[in-house]
């Protein structure tokens, strides 16, 4: 099974930001009926780290590390991570375009469980991605169906956007599925 580790923002957050993005150029072409894919509002998430596919049978080893993972980082702090979004980014050129909103707040919290359970993930010799953390959220994957002269449009409006305060409180374990379908398969409070 396709698996990743997140932190969802709640439906204020989501709401908020899903606004925003129907007013940008590639909401506006999604509403036109051009393929551009749009995030589902239902799965936006702050990804911690992606494992891609494990082996059912290494589930409970899977869920124990993000068990410990939590607890650990939940003993430091003396609250959950106070995040909010704004500001925008553009991941990759043409084809794989990527459209993204920046994570802002106590994101030191989150990097510090994001090697929390990269770390506990290694010891354990489970896959995961190993490029650097960084906190976001696909926003869109326009691709090459928009102007890139769209998309960097898009990317500059986003640099206006402040979307509400809100607190991490909970670590997620999910699984994916084409379609793209996320099923959340625990859950840690943090």
């Amino acid at each position: 099974m396709r698996l990743f580790v997140a932190v969802y923002p709640p439906p204020a957050a989501v709401a908020s930001l899903t606004a925003r993005v129907g007013r940008l150029r590639v909401g506006t072409a999604a509403a036109a009926g051009v393929d551009v894919r749009l995030a589902d509002p239902a799965n936006l998430h702050v990804t911690l780290a992606f494992l891609g596919e494990v082996e059912t049978d290494r589930l409970v080893e899977v869920e124990s590390i993000l068990g410990l993972a939590a607890e650990t980082a939940r003993a430091g702090w003396a609250g959950p991570p106070r995040l909010w979004l704004g500001g925008g980014g553009c991941f990759g050129p043409g084809r794989s375009t990527v459209l993204w909103v920046d994570v802002h707040g106590e994101v030191e919290s989150l990097r510090t469980l994001a090697r929390l359970i990269r770390s506990g993930l290694r010891r354990a010799g489970l896959p995961y991605d190993g490029r650097p953390f960084r906190p976001h959220l696909t926003v869109a994957r326009p691709g090459d169906r928009i102007d890139p002269s769209d998309v960097e449009a898009d990317r500059l409006a986003l640099g206006d956007h402040t979307g509400p305060e809100w607190p991490a409180t909970e670590l997620v374990l999910v699984r994916s599925i084409p379609g793209p379908h996320h099923e959340r398969l625990a859950a840690w409070p943090l």
